[in-house]
């Protein structure tokens, strides 16, 4: 596994979006990527008996000191946060924020985000300039 590995919803629309925004906001490549449809996801849920099903929420997986760190809902979305470079990281300030709240919005959005951004027929494509980020 890769450093840090972003996993997502890959039929989502607001989650494809948001992948090709990380994408734009990493120049670096310090994120790889994957659906949570694929294989590395599937990996990932055998080893860790507490892995969401596929599509519930966003999964950020860091290795640390030869072990994987899983976070999820708003936990997943802010460290990335501070893992990016520039303006983004002060968003990573809200973690502040009690995380009951914070996952209940997460939750709230997560419920919705179908009907507003709509729901793709099968996960992306990776631009070839993009397919040493993806994993599966």
């Amino acid at each position: 596994m890769p450093p840090r590995l972003v996993l997502f919803d890959g039929v989502c629309g607001f989650c494809d979006a948001a992948v090709r925004w990380l994408v734009a906001h990493d120049p670096g490549g310090r994120f790889h990527l994957a659906p949570l449809q694929g294989a590395s996801a599937a990996a990932l849920r055998a080893r860790h008996g507490d892995f969401p099903d596929e599509g519930e929420t966003l999964v950020y997986v860091e290795q640390q000191g030869g072990s994987e760190r899983v976070h999820l809902r708003s936990d997943a979305v802010l460290r990335i946060f501070a893992e990016l470079p520039g303006p983004w990281r002060w968003l990573a300030s809200l973690r502040v924020l009690p995380r009951a709240l914070r996952d209940t919005l997460y939750a709230a959005f997560a419920r919705i985000r179908y009907r507003v951004f709509g729901k793709l027929d099968s996960c992306r494509v990776p631009s070839p300039q993009e397919r040493a980020r993806f994993l599966d």
